[in-house]
């Protein structure tokens, strides 16, 4: 019988996809099976620069375990809020008491750009008092090795970033598990396929990144990224541009998301994907090649349910559970498990936003409407309400 054109080309993207989910089996599994870096003897002083709007899940928590660390030298904290009216203020205001010396409040309130957390992050940087730093994001739940564990390659010169991956791991509801299953089994791997295929990571994460103040303060692109989207990814590629290696670190950060609407997720997801096509450009159509379900599904629709199409489907069914029990064995996510259900959910929601990625340049981030460009370039809109991509 021969195929249509539209069969082939599902035929021949579904093979691509299978290939895919096998490459990040790989991937994944050999990245976190490997031995941890030890730990340097002689550590660096380090600043710890976390940007704050507003109040997370858990936040005193979260902040007060960055603050005890288990560190073999000096190391601060050094919050910073760009309105004293936020409703953090008094919670830093009490860490700053329990641990003094150590956890610093600062008020960012001189806007630099238009990416209001990168404006607080360059005052930040400029008041720190070491030239290692870590950049955190405020929701991330730490142990107490974490900082040793991410600032440990940055022992070698030739090391000018670290990032961390991070997870989900105990979703109470269906927005906070499609989202934690979107890293676990997607986002995680993919990061893991261009580490190998690029050599190393020309990117960074934006939950964790430890890099040298005087190498950032020496990166003239560095101060374009208070008027971009996607500060992380820039942050990894100018370093990577510049000769030097990122580095990605075994510690997987934890996010505090428990409870979220879905239409959050989504929203949330949609505005990373409208970022990521205008920072990377025609790189953003491979992804393409990665919804083996959702093509091997499609054709056995327009064949009839053709029994050759059949058994595709479930060939392909199959390797991406494997590749989705691979992926949550490695990371330790087994709570994910009862979500699974969910897969189909998931899988729908990707295609979507991928496509949606591509159609518009509207986002919503934190309440402001704006416009993202080339290169990641962003600028307040006037564009009509309703657009999405939040926080």
């Amino acid at each position: 019988m021969l195929l249509t054109a539209l069969q082939t080309v599902l035929l021949l993207a579904s093979l691509t996809a299978l290939l895919y989910y096998l490459w990040c089996s790989l991937c994944t599994y050999r990245f976190f099976a490997r031995p941890s870096l030890p730990l340097p003897e002689h550590p660096q002083p380090v600043s710890v620069l976390v940007p704050v709007c507003g109040l997370e899940d858990n936040a005193e928590a979260n902040w007060s375990a960055l603050c005890q660390q288990d560190y073999g030298a000096d190391y601060e904290v050094l919050f910073g809020v760009r309105e004293t009216t936020d409703a953090a203020v008094p919670i830093l205001n009490q860490l700053v008491s329990q641990f003094p010396g150590r956890a610093r409040l600062m008020f960012c309130e001189e806007i630099r750009g238009i990416n209001y957390k990168t404006s607080s992050t360059s005052q930040l940087l400029e008041a720190c008092r070491f030239d290692w730093v870590v950049f955190a994001d405020s929701d991330v739940r730490v142990l107490p090795h974490y900082l040793a564990t991410v600032t440990a390659p940055l022992a070698d010169p030739q090391v000018g970033a670290v990032t961390c991956a991070y997870v989900s791991r105990t979703p109470g509801d269906l927005g906070a598990a499609i989202a934690s299953l979107g890293r676990c089994i997607d986002f995680i791997p993919s990061v893991l396929v261009a580490r190998q295929l690029y050599g190393g990571l020309r990117f960074a994460l934006g939950a964790t990144i430890a890099s040298r103040k005087s190498l950032l303060n020496s990166l003239p692109e560095f101060k374009t990224l208070v008027n971009r989207a996607g500060d992380d990814y820039h942050v990894g590629r100018i370093v990577a541009t510049a000769g030097y290696g990122v580095e990605l670190s075994q510690y997987l950060v934890d996010i505090d998301i428990i409870h979220e609407p879905l239409r959050q997720t989504f929203q949330r997801e949609l505005r990373w994907s409208r970022v990521i096509f205008r920072n990377r450009g025609n790189q953003y159509y491979g992804l393409v090649f990665t919804y083996g379900t959702f093509y091997s599904l499609l054709l056995v629709l327009v064949t009839a349910a053709h029994p050759w199409a059949i058994a595709l489907f479930l060939l392909t069914l199959t390797v991406r559970l494997l590749q989705v029990l691979i992926s949550l064995g490695s990371l330790n996510c087994w709570g994910l498990l009862p979500w699974l259900w969910t897969l189909p959910l998931r899988e729908g929601m990707s295609v979507l936003i991928w496509l949606l990625g591509v159609s518009g340049k509207q986002i919503r981030w934190r309440g402001r409407q704006l416009e993202v460009k080339p290169g990641g370039f962003i600028s307040e809109s006037a564009g009509p309400e309703g657009v999405i991509g939040v926080n």
